[in-house]
């Protein structure tokens, strides 16, 4: 039964959203090309989106069992993956060139997860994505998706297969990770002596 639900747009940065209960946010070593979704920590995830830059529709659902799958072709093939509760309140943030900023509105209140009397920590999110434009880009693509969370002991994800050419992706940014940050800096000469006398 759905217990409680919030619905807005999320203004995106240039690599998709964090979700989940955690505020302690940090790039992903990995990312989950070929996915919509994969684990950023225990506690977050990582959405990757059509949309480059430009406004997402986000509703989020609270249920206390699994819902019955959405029907109908709107809806891309839902992922699932298990989120530990390490907070009571979902946090929302974008990925933006070199930064990683909150994206809960402030209007909005707070969508706590009411835990279960088992002392289970474990919720299970299911992914719904869709996007008028197919295409990956910059601007409006008309993109929606739908979160639902319930709580549920820690199960395998679902996700489809991936290409051999979504591992090299995969591959590449894990390596690109794991860099460390050189100094890009540049020492210029100095060769301008002052201003010549115009003749």
């Amino acid at each position: 039964m759905l217990v409680r639900a919030s619905s807005f747009t999320v203004e995106l940065g240039e690599g998709g959203y964090l979700i989940g209960f955690t505020d302690d946010y940090e790039y992903p070593k990995e990312m989950p090309f070929g996915w919509r979704c994969g684990p950023a920590t225990d506690a977050g995830a990582v959405v990757l989106t059509t949309t480059d830059t430009g406004p997402l529709h986000l509703t989020v659902q609270v249920h206390n069992a699994p819902p019955a799958p959405e029907t109908g072709g709107e809806w891309e093939p839902a992922e699932e993956i298990s989120l530990q509760a390490g907070l009571p309140a979902l946090y929302v943030a974008t990925l933006e060139q070199g930064d990683i900023l909150d994206a809960w509105p402030d209007d909005e209140p707070p969508l706590e997860f009411p835990f279960s009397s088992d002392g289970s920590d474990w919720v299970r999110m299911r992914l719904y994505c869709h996007a008028d434009d197919p295409e990956p880009g910059i601007g409006d693509h008309g993109e929606r998706h739908l979160v639902q969370l319930w709580p549920a002991p820690h199960t395998p994800p679902v996700h489809p297969d991936i290409t051999e050419a979504d591992r090299q992706a995969r591959a590449d940014y894990a390596a690109d990770m794991a860099m460390p940050v050189e100094d890009y800096s540049i020492a210029y000469t100095d060769t301008y002596h002052g201003e010549q006398d115009g003749h």
